[in-house]
């Protein structure tokens, strides 16, 4: 399939990073799938080999979708994460309620065995799940950036989506969230502006953010650099 197919048109899927596109036509087989809580360790081992972004965020709770096919054993090939949305005035500002009230959808990845109509299916048994084990939570936020991200070396390391699958699942709509810039790595990866925060001000953890910065490729600090600088 092109790369300018329309966005509607097929299913983003992911392995090792990589995209893969299924046609929106098809259809999975619900018997084969089954949805189940993940350990927070099992859930960002997954992400970070698949997911495009490599990370993995705070989370509050991580679902991940299991098929089994014939006789073998059941087998992850997809995790829906609810974390802790970046910024705390998000929940209040979408959903009205105090921010431990709410959580970001902040990852989903399937891999290309997945057929196209698995998003929806995971999302709203993975949200059931979340009802279930976090009654506290009241709403979910989620974000879709439709700009595309490219590293130093030209290659496209973010696709664009336009929330979809958000809208299958009737989400409702609140319109774009305020404009802000991103810091990125030369491998076209998110520098979290709460780690360079750190990193001013010498907080908690400012020692393990420069660390991170130094592995994403920027020069160590000087010896007696301000922070700052």
């Amino acid at each position: 399939m092109s790369t300018d197919a329309p966005a509607h048109s097929f299913a983003q899927r992911w392995r090792d990073r990589r995209e893969y596109r299924r046609p929106a036509e098809e259809r999975i087989v619900p018997a084969e799938f089954g949805v189940e809580i993940l350990r927070d360790r099992d859930a960002k081992a997954f992400v970070t080999q698949h997911h495009y972004s490599g990370s993995y965020p705070a989370a509050r709770l991580a679902v991940g979708l299991m098929r089994r096919t014939g006789v073998d054993q059941s087998r992850l090939v997809g995790v829906c994460v609810f974390g802790v949305p970046m910024n705390e005035r998000s929940v209040p500002r979408y959903i009205g309620v105090e921010p431990n009230r709410g959580v970001e959808l902040s990852r989903l990845v399937l891999l290309d065995e997945v057929l196209s109509d698995g998003e929806s299916w995971f999302v709203a048994r993975a949200m059931s799940m979340l009802r279930a084990e976090k009654p506290e939570v009241a709403g979910v936020v989620s974000y879709a950036d439709p700009t595309e991200r490219w590293d130093a070396d030209g290659n496209r390391c973010k696709p664009g989506h336009i929330g979809v699958i958000y809208q299958a699942l009737n989400f409702g709509y609140f319109g774009r969230s305020c404009a802000r810039t991103l810091v990125l790595s030369r491998a076209g990866r998110v520098v979290s502006q709460r780690a360079l925060s750190k990193i001013r001000n010498e907080e908690r953890g400012s020692d393990h953010a420069a660390r991170q910065l130094v592995d994403m490729g920027a020069p160590g600090r000087s010896l007696g650099e301000e922070p700052r600088a």
